[in-house]
């Protein structure tokens, strides 16, 4: 059964006649962004990485796989841009990954609003690796191609201009998915974020038996179980690996 109606003369708001008379609401109108200090660089695509250093002769080194344990030093902090993609655990870029980085972002992003630049240097580090079917020894074999080490909290690439995170963030997590070790886009805001995020984990750990007092009190003896790098990292890096779960 349908509800009973006021006529339409007699409903609030009608006009002579009986006509509604329209009325003009107030418009919330959002405040556009505010791109006056952005300023654009000359070049704004990113450059082509060769695939070979420009060196006389590259000397052949051993593995060191120390360079993609533990946070990074470098490149942790934005420059230019606003949006990034962040390294959340240790791994080598190939120049193959470098060309993806390159040409998915040179193809998604706009070049007359939007800029990028490397964070990351071209691949500098020489792999050895000896041919299919070599009898073992020898000495170590010819060097095969080159990579570049990264570590946790790096930033591999910025982009900036005038754009916001939400028209950059999908060909970035595109990228991010690509990559050999876990990362993620993110912004200048969402970096400071995260940074506190953590720091308020530690100050308000609620749990007293914490891996730094386990190893300084050595209980168990397990000391003579852990490396110096546990010991340095306070269990957070396991090999390549950041464990975020830790405090």
């Amino acid at each position: 059964m349908r509800p009973w109606r006021l006529p339409l003369q007699l409903r609030p708001g009608a006009g002579p006649g009986g006509v509604t008379v329209p009325r003009a609401g107030l418009k919330k109108l959002v405040i556009p962004p505010d791109y006056s200090g952005v300023t654009m660089p000359e070049k704004t695509k990113l450059k082509f990485m060769d695939k070979v250093p420009a060196v006389p002769k590259v000397k052949r080194e051993p593995r060191q796989l120390r360079d993609i344990r533990g946070p990074s030093r470098e490149a942790t902090d934005f420059t230019q841009g606003h949006y990034g993609i962040l390294a959340l655990g240790g791994g080598y870029l190939h120049w193959g990954h470098f060309e993806m980085i390159r040409l998915t972002i040179g193809r998604s992003m706009n070049p007359k609003t939007m800029f990028a630049i490397w964070r990351v240097p071209a691949p500098y580090k020489p792999v050895t690796r000896k041919s299919l079917g070599h009898r073992m020894g020898g000495g170590k074999g010819p060097i095969d191609h080159y990579v570049t080490a990264v570590k946790t909290g790096r930033l591999v690439v910025e982009i900036g201009g005038r754009c916001e995170f939400e028209e950059v963030k999908p060909f970035l997590t595109q990228v991010a998915k690509k990559l050999p070790f876990p990362a993620v886009p993110i912004s200048r805001d969402g970096l400071e974020q995260l940074r506190r995020e953590e720091e308020e984990k530690k100050l308000n750990n609620q749990n007293p038996w914490t891996f730094e007092r386990i190893v300084t009190a050595n209980m168990l003896g397990m000391r003579r179980y852990l490396s110096p790098y546990d010991l340095k990292f306070q269990g957070r890096y396991w090999g390549k690996f950041f464990l975020k779960h830790r405090v």
